[in-house]
């Protein structure tokens, strides 16, 4: 299986944010819509990933920091400061084994698929996980009507 195939089964919704963007509308924007992470998107270009991980880096940090003195809040910090740069990124010929080694290797759980220097989507663990299992269930069904029909010997 291709990621293309993930992806047209997924759908291609994109979610961006500028990297001037504030943390605090990223986050908003990401709780609204119950997702795990939007794109960061520069004059067109890809220039990061913000995921609630690098909300909760940043966070973490904040309130060690807190303990000494005033630290800014979600709406003075930009994306840029916590946006995970240049993330590794899939391609939508790249076949799922390669996707899942790149994803662990990287440690992300959100990978952009780009095509050249166009975005076509962003593709999750979950749905890696759930194309896999929606395939072994094809594969298994289409198995069973085969050994089904087996015809006897004779």
């Amino acid at each position: 299986m291709q990621v293309k195939e993930i992806l047209r089964i997924k759908g291609t919704t994109l979610y961006t944010v500028s990297p001037a963007n504030t943390l605090a509308d990223a986050v908003i924007s990401m709780a609204e819509r119950d997702i795990g992470s939007v794109v960061v998107m520069q004059q067109g270009r890809l220039v990061g990933m913000l995921t609630f991980r690098e909300v909760i880096k940043v966070l973490a940090q904040r309130q060690k920091e807190n303990r000494i003195g005033p630290t800014p809040t979600m709406a003075q910090i930009s994306v840029a400061e916590v946006m995970e740069a240049n993330p590794a990124i899939a391609t939508p010929e790249m076949e799922v084994d390669e996707l899942r080694a790149r994803m662990l290797e990287s440690h992300q759980r959100y990978m952009p698929v780009m095509e050249g220097e166009t975005l076509q989507g962003v593709i999750s663990f979950h749905d890696v996980a759930r194309a896999v299992l929606e395939e072994q269930a094809f594969e298994n069904r289409m198995l069973k009507g085969y050994i089904k029909d087996w015809p006897s010997e004779g």
